[in-house]
C-alpha cells in the first residue's frame, strides 16, 4: 500500500497572523497543507498486532485516522457510563465470564475493582479497562481491527510495558488485529508487534516475534505487615492468618507481588496451602503472580511437603491447567466434596478448582534460607 496523505487547513488572516509572518518572515499563503508519503505493505503477510510510532508531530494519528477511520473513531467515542460497575460498560452479548476472561487477559485482575465505575479507577487501571472493552466490543461486532491512538501515553512507563505485553497476548489469543499509535518507542520489545512504521522517515519494518524482555524479581522472607499494601487488591479478602508463611517479590527494588501459605489440616502427607497471592494492579499481566507461586511451591516441595492450591479466580485457574507444574485435583465446582489429602471446609458458595504443585523441588537449603524455615 502506497499513497500521499496531504492535509490542508485555511489560514484566517488577523493581526497577529500578520505580526507572526512578520517575526519569522513566514510566507503569505492563505492555506496550511502538510503531506506523507506512506509505504505500508501489509498486504504481503499475516499479521495481528502493529505498531505507528515516532515523535509528536510526525503524522502517526493523521496517518492511522486516513487508514483505518471506523476504527480510530471507534477507539475515540468509547463512552462509560456514570455511577455503574466496570462491567457494565461491556456489550451486553459479552457473557460476564467473558468480561472478567477479558479483563484479566490484558492485566486488570482485580474484580473488587471491576464492581467500581471507570471514573474511580487509578490512571493504570483505566488504561487496561479500555484495552479490553476495546477487545470486547471488536469481538461482540465482528470488527477485524482495532485502533488505539495515544496507546500507553497516560501511564507510568513500567505500567505501559507490562500492559503492552498482556494486550499483545490478549489480542494474539482473541485471533483479531490491532494497531497501536503512540510516541513511546519503549513499547516495541514488550508489545512485539508485526510490523513498525515511523511516519517521520516513512520507514517500514516487518519483525519476528522475540522473548519479551527479561523480569527480575528479587524475593525473600517477609512479616506479615507487607500484606497491608496488598490487601485491598486480593479478590476474596483482606484477612491475613496468623500463621501464615509470607514472601515479597522486588522488581527493581519496588515491592510487586506477595505470596503468603499455611499449613494444611486434612489427611495424607505434611502438606502447605497457598492463602494469598496477588500482584498489585500495576505489575498484573505479566505473569508475576504466577511465577511467584511456583517459586513458593517449589520450595515446600523441596522440604519434603506437598504444596496445594485452591482458587477462584478465572484467570489464575487456567494458568494453573496450561502449566506443566500443576495438576488439576478437583476441576471447578462448589466446594464440600473431598480433595486429594482432605476436606475443604470453605468456599461452599462459589466455583473453585483445586491444584497440587508437581513440578522441581528447590534444592532443601536454598528453600529452608527462603521460607525462613
Amino acid at each position: 500500500m502506497s499513497l500521499t496523505i496531504t492535509v490542508e487547513s485555511p489560514i484566517a488572516e488577523s493581526p497577529r497572523v500578520l505580526q507572526l509572518r512578520g517575526l519569522f518572515d513566514l510566507p503569505a499563503e492563505r492555506t496550511s497543507r502538510l503531506s506523507w508519503r506512506v509505504d505500508l505493505p501489509l498486504a504481503e503477510r499475516p499479521w495481528q498486532v502493529g505498531l505507528i510510532t515516532g515523535p509528536s508531530g510526525c503524522g502517526k494519528s493523521t496517518v492511522a485516522r486516513h487508514l483505518w477511520p471506523e476504527e480510530c473513531e471507534r477507539g475515540e467515542s468509547l463512552t462509560w457510563p456514570d455511577g455503574r460497575a466496570l462491567v457494565d460498560a461491556f456489550p451486553l452479548s459479552t457473557s460476564i465470564q467473558d468480561v472478567t476472561s477479558l479483563l484479566s487477559a490484558v492485566g486488570f485482575s482485580s474484580p473488587p475493582a471491576w464492581l467500581r465505575p471507570f471514573g474511580v479507577l487509578s490512571t493504570g487501571q483505566r488504561f487496561r479497562a479500555t484495552l479490553a472493552r476495546l477487545l470486547a466490543e471488536a469481538i461482540a461486532d465482528k470488527h477485524p481491527l482495532i485502533v488505539i491512538d495515544e496507546f500507553t501515553s497516560v501511564v507510568d512507563r513500567t505500567v505501559a510495558q507490562v500492559g503492552s505485553a498482556a494486550f499483545a497476548k490478549a489480542v494474539r489469543a482473541k485471533k483479531i488485529r490491532a494497531t497501536c499509535v503512540t510516541c513511546h518507542d519503549d513499547v516495541i520489545d514488550w508489545l512485539q508487534p508485526d510490523w513498525v512504521y515511523l511516519p517521520a522517515t516513512n520507514q517500514f519494518a516487518w519483525r519476528s516475534l522475540r522473548r519479551r524482555p527479561a523480569i527480575h524479581l528479587e524475593v525473600s522472607s517477609c512479616t506479615k505487615e507487607a500484606w497491608t499494601v496488598f490487601a485491598p487488591h486480593h479478590y476474596l479478602s483482606h484477612a491475613l492468618a496468623p500463621s501464615s508463611v509470607c514472601l515479597l517479590a522486588r522488581w527493581e527494588d519496588r515491592p510487586v507481588a506477595f505470596s503468603a501459605w499455611l499449613p494444611f489440616v486434612g489427611t495424607g502427607p505434611p502438606a502447605r496451602r497457598e492463602h494469598r497471592t496477588v500482584t498489585l494492579p500495576d505489575y498484573q499481566g505479566a505473569g508475576i503472580g504466577p511465577a511467584l507461586s511456583d517459586l513458593a511451591a517449589s520450595a515446600w516441595r523441596g522440604l519434603g511437603y506437598r504444596a496445594l492450591s485452591t482458587t477462584t479466580h478465572p484467570g489464575l485457574i487456567r494458568s494453573r491447567t496450561r502449566s506443566p507444574f500443576w495438576v488439576l485435583l478437583r476441576a471447578p465446582s462448589l466446594a464440600g466434596g473431598h480433595e486429594r489429602g482432605g476436606r475443604l471446609r470453605h468456599a461452599t458458595t462459589r466455583l473453585t478448582a483445586g491444584f497440587e504443585y508437581t513440578g522441581p523441588a528447590l534444592p532443601r537449603k536454598l528453600a529452608a534460607l527462603l521460607l525462613d524455615h
